[in-house]
C-alpha cells in the first residue's frame, strides 16, 4: 500500500488496510459501528488499477493499493464538492465532521451553493432535524436499526429531495424514537443535532469529563461536556467498554434534574411539624447527639443505616465502616435487599461468588439466549439493544416473561408463566434436558454435585404438569428446552422477574441448574448465568459490605478470619452477629426497638413494599436521617435532611452488572451547601469524635483492597490507567477475572451445586375477592422512584403513570383508555389511569413505581423471599373498582 506492507485477516476492508498503513481518507457515509454502504465515494482508493470505495471493498492477498496519488485526491475532493454543493453555506461552519473534511480537502464555503427550503423538524425534545443539511448518507437510519434496534427512521423522498424522516411519517416527536441520540452522534453534517450543541458549536472550547452513568447497572462510559458550570451535552464514550459509543435517553439526556429548583442545597432540621434550614454544624451535632443517646440507652443495635446503590463504592465502604467501627453494629443494608439479594444468595450457593458468571462480551458470543424475567429493551436499553442485534444476526432467543414486551416480540419461543411459578417452569426445562439427554455428563461427573437429588425432584415436573402449574403450553416448554439444550454456546440473562418473589432464591438456583446441567459455566461451552442489575451501583454497594451479614468482599461477619482481617485494618473490634435487614429495621422501628434510622439516597416510602407500614416505621422512629437530592417522600418523614451531590458531582467508582469497576469523576460542583456522601460520613464521624481515616475516595478504595482479597488489585490509579477492571482482581499486577470458574468453583468443595428445591406457590394468588395479579416494574424513560427523571426533560416523553390492563378485563369493568380506576389490594389502594393493551395477559396487570403520587407500593405486600427477605413485588392480588368521579 503506497509502499507500506500490511497483514490483515480475511474479510477486512481496504479502509482498515488504509488505516493500518497509517493513511487516512475522508468518509461521509461511513461509521465504524455500521454496515458500510459506499455511497458517498469520498474514500476512493486504487487497487490493481481499479478505483474503488475503500469502505466496502475487501482486501485481497498481495493486492497493491494506492492512496496518495494526485488523481485520487482530486476524485475524493470532487466527490465531496458535489455533496457540499447542494448544501447551504452554514453547513461548513463549526467543527463538525463535514466541516473538518472540507478544511482538510481545501473546500471552502463558496462551494456550498444550496439554499434553504426543505424545512426543519424541532418537534422532538432532544433531536433537531434541519432537512437542508441532510445528504441522505443513511448513517442515522443504520444507527437506529443496527445499533439501537428501534427502526424508527427511514430515508424518504426521491433524488436530491431524499431526506431522513421518521418511519411512521409525520413529526419526529410522534415517531418510535426512544431518544438514544445515536442518530445525532452519527450524523456527519449537522442535519441532526441536540439542543445543547447546535451546529457550529466549538466542542474544543468545552470542558470534557469522562465518567460512568449513574442510572441503571449497565455502566455506560459517558463524556460530559460542560460550559460555565452547566452541562452542554452528554456523549456516550466511543471506547466505552460496555456501551461502545451508545447510550439511552436517561444517561444522555436526563441531567436536567441538576438544575431543578427543587434541589436540596442546605440541611433541614425538623422543628415541630416543619423542616427548617439549619447550618451543617447544627444538623451534624443533632445527629451525633441522637446517636450517642440511642447507643447509651439501648445499645448500638438500636441504630441502623440503609446505604445507597446510587452512591459510589468508596461512599458505601465508608458508610458500612462508620456503622461497624463508630456505632458498633452490623445494622447496615442496601437496596439489593429489595432486588438482587436472591441473586447473591443463589449464585453464591450454586457457584461460590455473588456475581454473574461471565462478562457481557462473552454473552454476546452465545448462539442461544435465555432471557428470563427481564425487559432490557426498556430497563437496560444499551444491553437490550446489543442483545437484539445478536438475535437479528442469528442467535436463537427464548424469553420467559408474563408480558409481551421488548425482546419477547423477537423470541423464537416466548414463555408466559403465571407470576410466581418460575421454579416450576425452570424445573420443567431441566426435566426435558435430562430426559432427552441434553446434558454434559462429563461436567456433571467431575465438576458438579447434587444430580441424583435434583433428578428425583425433576421426575415430578413433566411438561404436562408444568403446563398446569404455570399456564405455559407443554409444547413450548419442550421447544424452549431444546433450543437451550442443543445450543453450542447458550447463555442465561435474567432480571427482577426471577428474584422479586417469595421463593426468589429458589428461582435463581433453579435457573442456575440449567447452566450446570449443560456444562455452560466455566467451560467455554456456554456463558453461564448473568443478572441484570437495576441501579448504577447496586452490585458495588454489596461488594463494599453494605450488608448486615457480610463484610467488604463478602467475608461473613461471623467468620473470625474475615472479621479479624477487617479489625486489623480498621483498628477496632467488630460485632460478630448479623445485623438487621431492611424489613427487620422497619419492624424494629414500629416496635420501638430502633432509635435511629439513617437512609442514604433511597426513597423507601416510594420504592419499598407495603408503603403504609414503611411510613408507620419512619414515624415511630425517634430519629430519621435522610440524605437526598430532593425532598422525597421519605425525606418528608425525616427529622434531619442532608443535601447531597449527584453522581455527576462525585469522585469514585461504580461496579456494573458484570462486575466491572469503573471510574466516576465530577463534571460539576454540588450546588449551594450540598456535599458528597463521602464528605458527609467523614463530617459525621468527626462530630461523633471519631476518625475514619482514608480521607479521599482513592484512599478508601485502597483500604478496601486491604480488607477484601478479591479487590486487592484495584486502585484509582490503575483504573485511570487501564479503564474498566472486573473483580475478582486479587493481584495489582494481573488482570481481573472477567469469566469465572475456569479451574474450579468458589464453593468449599470446588464444585457447582445443583438445587433440588421443589416449586412452592407464591405468597398471594388470585381469588374471588382479589381476582387479578399486579406486576410492578420499570418503563423506558424513567428510573427507580423517578426522583431524577421526573425532574428532567424525559418527563415530557412519559409524563404519568398508567395501569396496563388486558382488553378483556377492561371490557368486564367497562373502562377505556384514560379512565381512572381504584386498585385495591389487601394492603392498600391506589388510583391509576387505564391503558388497555395485550402486552399483559388476561387476569394480570402491570404498572411502574416511578411516580410517588400514584402510591403503587401501598398495594404491594410484605411477603418476601424466605432466604433473603427480598419483597414479592411481582405477585400482588388486587381488584379494580370504577368510581363515577374517577372517570374521565
Amino acid at each position: 500500500m503506497d509502499g507500506v506492507p500490511v497483514d490483515l485477516p480475511e474479510g477486512t476492508t481496504l479502509l482498515s488496510a488504509v488505516r493500518a498503513a497509517g493513511f487516512a481518507v475522508p468518509m461521509l457515509c461511513h461509521d465504524d459501528r455500521l454496515t458500510p454502504v459506499g455511497s458517498c465515494r469520498a474514500c476512493l482508493v486504487r487497487v490493481d488499477e481499479r478505483v474503488v470505495a475503500a469502505c466496502v471493498t475487501p482486501v485481497v492477498e498481495d493486492a497493491q493499493v494506492c492512496v496518495e496519488q494526485e488523481d485520487l485526491r482530486r476524485l475524493r475532493r470532487e466527490a465531496v464538492e458535489l455533496i457540499v454543493s447542494a448544501l447551504p453555506p452554514y453547513a461548513l461552519e463549526g467543527d463538525g465532521e463535514l466541516a473538518r473534511i472540507c478544511r482538510e480537502l481545501g473546500i471552502g464555503p463558496e462551494t456550498a451553493e444550496g439554499g434553504a427550503g426543505r424545512g426543519r423538524d424541532d418537534s422532538h425534545l432532544f433531536v433537531r432535524l434541519d432537512r437542508d443539511l441532510c445528504i441522505a448518507c443513511g448513517r442515522c437510519v443504520r444507527m437506529c436499526a443496527e445499533v439501537q434496534g428501534t427502526f424508527a427512521l427511514t430515508l424518504a423522498g426521491r433524488g436530491s429531495d431524499t431526506v431522513v424522516a421518521p418511519g411512521t411519517g409525520g413529526l419526529w416527536a410522534d415517531s418510535d424514537c426512544v431518544a438514544c441520540g445515536g442518530c445525532v452522534d452519527s450524523c456527519p453534517t449537522g442535519a441532526l443535532t441536540e439542543p445543547g450543541l447546535p451546529i457550529g458549536t466549538d466542542e474544543a472550547a468545552l470542558a470534557r469529563t469522562r465518567t460512568t452513568c449513574g442510572y441503571c447497572g449497565v455502566g455506560c462510559a459517558l463524556d460530559v461536556l460542560t460550559r460555565d458550570g452547566r452541562i452542554a451535552a452528554v456523549r456516550p464514550a466511543k471506547d466505552g467498554p460496555v456501551n461502545r459509543g451508545h447510550a439511552c435517553v436517561k444517561g444522555r439526556f436526563s441531567h436536567g434534574f441538576l438544575r431543578s429548583p427543587e434541589r436540596l442545597t442546605e440541611p433541614l432540621l425538623r422543628r415541630g411539624s416543619d423542616l427548617e434550614p439549619v447550618s451543617w454544624g447544627e444538623a451534624l451535632d443533632h445527629i451525633a447527639h441522637g446517636l450517642r443517646a440511642a447507643i447509651a440507652e439501648a445499645g448500638p443495635d438500636s441504630v441502623a443505616a440503609i446505604s445507597s446503590a446510587r452512591a459510589t463504592n468508596e461512599e458505601n465502604y465508608l458508610i458500612q465502616k462508620f456503622m461497624r467501627v463508630v456505632v458498633g453494629t452490623n445494622n447496615i443494608d442496601n437496596c439489593s435487599r429489595l432486588c438482587h439479594s436472591p441473586s447473591a444468595a443463589g449464585l453464591t450457593a450454586a457457584f461460590g461468588l455473588a456475581g454473574g458468571t461471565d462478562t457481557f462480551d462473552d454473552v454476546e458470543r452465545a448462539d442461544c439466549l435465555l432471557v428470563v424475567g427481564a425487559n432490557p429493551i426498556e430497563a437496560h436499553p444499551v444491553v437490550g439493544a446489543r442483545l437484539l442485534q445478536q438475535v437479528l444476526h442469528g442467535a436463537r432467543l427464548v424469553v420467559a416473561d408474563p408480558r409481551a414486551i421488548g425482546l419477547a416480540t423477537h423470541a423464537d419461543v416466548h414463555l408466559r408463566p403465571r407470576p410466581g411459578t418460575n421454579v416450576a417452569l425452570f424445573h420443567g426445562l431441566a426435566h426435558v434436558l435430562l430426559t432427552e439427554d441434553m446434558i454434559d455428563k462429563e461436567f456433571l461427573r467431575h465438576r458438579a454435585a447434587g444430580l441424583p437429588e435434583l433428578a428425583a425432584v425433576l421426575d415430578h415436573y413433566t411438561p404436562d404438569r408444568v403446563a398446569g402449574l404455570t399456564g405455559v403450553p407443554a409444547s413450548d416448554v419442550v421447544a424452549a428446552a431444546r433450543l437451550y439444550g442443543r445450543a453450542e454456546r447458550p447463555a442465561i440473562v435474567y432480571g427482577l422477574g426471577v428474584t422479586e418473589h417469595l421463593h426468589g432464591t429458589d428461582g435463581v438456583r433453579a435457573l442456575a441448574n440449567l447452566a450446570i446441567l449443560r456444562g455452560a459455566v466455566g467451560t467455554g461451552r456456554g456463558f453461564g448465568v448473568n443478572p441484570l442489575r437495576g441501579q448504577n451501583n447496586v452490585q458495588g454497594a454489596s461488594d463494599m459490605g453494605a450488608l448486615p451479614d457480610l463484610l467488604p468482599g463478602y467475608g461473613k461477619v461471623r467468620d473470625p478470619v474475615a472479621r479479624g482481617r477487617a479489625e486489623q485494618v480498621w483498628g477496632a473490634r467488630l460485632p460478630d452477629h448479623d445485623g438487621l435487614r431492611i424489613p427487620q429495621m422497619f419492624a424494629a422501628a414500629r416496635e420501638g426497638d430502633l432509635r435511629v434510622l439513617w437512609v442514604i439516597g433511597e426513597d423507601v416510602v416510594t420504592t419499598d413494599p407495603d408503603a403504609n407500614r414503611v411510613i408507620e416505621a419512619l414515624d415511630a422512629c425517634p430519629l430519621v436521617i435522610s440524605q437526598e437530592l430532593f425532598l422525597s417522600e421519605t425525606a418528608r418523614h425525616a427529622d434531619v435532611v442532608l443535601p447531597v451531590a449527584s453522581w455527576l458531582e462525585k469522585d469514585g467508582t461504580f461496579v456494573n452488572f458484570d462486575r466491572r469497576f469503573q471510574r466516576v469523576r465530577p463534571a460539576l460542583t454540588p450546588p449551594g451547601q450540598a456535599r458528597t456522601d463521602f464528605a458527609i460520613v467523614h463530617a459525621l464521624a468527626v462530630a461523633c469524635g471519631a476518625d475514619l481515616g482514608c480521607s479521599t475516595p482513592a484512599e478508601a478504595l485502597a483500604e478496601c483492597a486491604r480488607v477484601a482479597p478479591v479487590f486487592a488489585g484495584m486502585s484509582h490509579e490503575r483504573l485511570d490507567r487501564e479503564g474498566a477492571i472486573p473483580w475478582p482482581c486479587p493481584d495489582p499486577g494481573r488482570p481481573g477475572l472477567a469469566t469465572l470458574y475456569h479451574d474450579r468453583f468458589a464453593t468449599a468443595d470446588g464444585l457447582a451445586h445443583l438445587s433440588a428445591r421443589p416449586y412452592l406457590p407464591p405468597g398471594e394468588i388470585a381469588d374471588d375477592d382479589y381476582p387479578l395479579i399486579l406486576i410492578t416494574g420499570r418503563r423506558w424513560a424513567h428510573y427507580n422512584s423517578g426522583n431524577m427523571t421526573r425532574r428532567s426533560g424525559v418527563a415530557e416523553l412519559d409524563p404519568s403513570e398508567r395501569l396496563d390492563v388486558h382488553p378483556a378485563d377492561a371490557a368486564v369493568l367497562a373502562v377505556r383508555d384514560g379512565d381512572r380506576v381504584l386498585v385495591e389490594s389487601r394492603h392498600g389502594q391506589a388510583t391509576l389511569p387505564v391503558r388497555t393493551t395485550e402486552e399483559v395477559t388476561q387476569g394480570q396487570l402491570f404498572c411502574s413505581f416511578h411516580f410517588p403520587s400514584s402510591g403503587v407500593n401501598a398495594l404491594t405486600s410484605s411477603h418476601a423471599d424466605t432466604v433473603t427477605s427480598c419483597p414479592e413485588y411481582k405477585v400482588t392480588a388486587v381488584r379494580l373498582r370504577v368510581r363515577p368521579d374517577a372517570l374521565e
